[in-house]
């Protein structure tokens, strides 16, 4: 349960860099003001059209008596805004991160600079990291489709689908929002998509951690908005945790008489017999 917290303080650690540098922030928010209008405006016109869509789909009940047509088409109505409002939700980060992915590597190296060390760079064109990125977030969309579907049909059990599945779904939603979070870092590392995924599991309670709080707050698109960059930069520090990275801070806290209690180095006195294994 520790690594719980451990994903958490990332999220909050990123929020906090991005406070401290306020540049990055305002250059971090412009990519998903710009998604979010563009999601506004398809919202706003699927309002106007969801209802000749509905009517378009259901010729058969032109000739139905009030309510029952008003009742059919009404229904309709609201579940294709709500599936298109579904749809906005757990693609938005996704989007934004492709719009804005010169504004968020640039983040992202940005914290890496910070923390000390290499500063890796993918070395590769924009659009050839464009096309990487499509490409995976296309791939995760389809893993989180599949796991809708299924926790979709486990709603319909009675008390799990009301009380095990929501918690699951947030879960997954937690987990693979992390992982489009951490992609911009770890791309630039040049780690593929199956060895993301394999890092993420191997640190999946950080990775809830991180995530699940995260999927709550991106419920609601302004919140989304207003922490997507320091997102990005929680998201960067546990892509170095994930890939055993330590900043200056921790190089320069690793002070002989700390490695002495850590065991890389036998202790000043009397016991030379006994040997330390490294940690």
């Amino acid at each position: 349960m520790r690594d719980l917290g451990v994903g958490f303080g990332y999220l909050v650690k990123g929020q906090k860099w991005v406070a401290k540098h306020g540049r990055w922030f305002g250059f971090g928010l412009l990519p998903g003001l710009v998604t979010l209008v563009l999601y506004v405006g398809a919202l706003v016109g699927l309002g106007y059209g969801a209802d000749d869509l509905a009517a378009w789909a259901t010729p058969f009940a032109d000739d139905w008596t009030s309510p029952w047509l008003d009742v059919l088409r009404g229904t309709l109505t609201a579940l294709v805004f709500v599936f298109g409002l579904f749809l906005a939700v757990i693609t938005f980060t996704a989007v934004t991160l492709l719009v804005g992915q010169p504004f968020y590597e640039s983040l992202s190296e940005a914290v890496d600079r910070d923390e000390g060390g290499e500063v890796p760079e993918s070395g590769l064109p924009l659009w050839r990291e464009l096309w990487i990125s499509a490409r995976d977030s296309l791939r995760i969309l389809l893993r989180v489709a599949f796991y809708g579907i299924l926790l979709f049909a486990c709603g319909f059990i009675p008390v799990v689908g009301q009380t095990v599945v929501p918690v699951v779904g947030f879960c997954v939603s937690g987990f693979f929002l992390t992982e489009e979070l951490t992609s911009v870092a770890l791309q630039r590392r040049g780690v593929e998509l199956k060895e993301r995924l394999s890092l993420l599991r191997g640190r999946r309670t950080a990775v809830l951690g991180f995530g699940v709080p995260l999927t709550l707050a991106f419920l609601v698109p302004f919140v989304a908005v207003f922490l997507m960059p320091g997102a990005v930069a929680g998201a960067t520090l546990m892509a170095r945790d994930l890939r055993g990275e330590t900043s200056d801070e921790d190089r320069d806290g690793a002070s002989p008489e700390n490695e002495r209690h850590d065991g890389n180095l036998p202790p000043s006195g009397g016991d030379q017999g006994v040997h330390h294994l490294p940690h």
